[in-house]
């Protein structure tokens, strides 16, 4: 063997080394990648999980606001990335206790009852104004002191959190997506979806409640939304222990 043949063997032998470590790596990322994924939604390979879908509160019928549907297929999208199964029930056909599967509920507690009882169970300092008068307080959010009211395609609020019950053998969350309009729903998803691993760095498989404002909706619909605080501790208050504030809070 010559040197030159010598050294196109040696090339290609090299080449073909350096392109199977690289799919190990490739491989390898993407596996840790997907771990942590199904580690932060609580969904393993083969695993089952709950959409509870709320009704459309402005319908007679049972039926599904339009935005919320789109939060459903996207939420069915990050359960099939992450090798699991999603079951489709409605809010009044959820009876099964909390833990036992991943959830995700859509709709806030006027749309949807599997919301209202993880609110008053997890988060009592939570509160929803679900009273349909008209009156500047209609579809306020109330946290702790802190209320924000409704103003439709301007500002708008959202509540995106994860809940567990602290015990070291529940890897099962509770997913909400509790907005003042259907259209927040849908940027909660979004957001989480987007954000998920940021989310799994800061607060790992725990509990954390966040406020999210959807910016001018009726221009940017779903896409534009911002992160106003982290609200988990005073979500977990009880309300009668919060000193209501003296006047409304209006966000800017």
């Amino acid at each position: 063997m010559n040197d030159d043949v010598r050294n196109i063997v040696l090339g290609v032998i090299a080449a073909g080394i350096s392109a199977s470590l690289g799919w190990f790596v490739r491989t390898y990322l993407w596996k840790r990648k997907l771990r942590r994924k199904q580690t932060f939604f609580g969904l393993p390979d083969n695993s089952e999980s709950l959409l509870v879908v709320n009704r459309d509160p402005s319908s007679s019928d049972l039926a599904v606001h339009r935005f919320d549907v789109f939060a459903l297929l996207e939420l069915s999208a990050l359960v099939k990335d992450c090798g699991a199964h999603a079951q489709i029930i409605t809010q009044d056909a959820a009876q099964q206790g909390f833990g036992e599967r991943t959830e995700f509920c859509v709709g806030g507690p006027g749309s949807n009852r599997r919301v209202a009882a993880h609110l008053a169970a997890m988060l009592p300092g939570i509160r929803f104004n679900t009273n349909p008068d008209p009156g500047p307080d209609r579809g306020a959010l109330q946290i702790g002191s802190e209320r924000y009211r409704l103003e439709p395609g301007v500002n708008e609020h959202v509540i995106l959190a994860r809940l567990t019950t602290g015990q070291p053998d529940q890897s099962r969350p509770v997913f909400l997506f509790c907005g003042q309009r259907a259209i927040n729903n849908q940027a909660a998803t979004r957001y989480l979806a987007r954000h998920h691993e940021r989310l799994f760095r800061k607060y790992g498989t725990g509990t954390f409640v966040l406020l999210l404002k959807v910016v001018n909706s009726q221009a940017y619909g779903p896409d534009v939304v911002e992160l106003v605080a982290d609200v988990t501790r005073a979500a977990q208050t009880p309300a009668a222990a919060v000193v209501p504030a003296a006047t409304s809070h209006r966000p800017s």
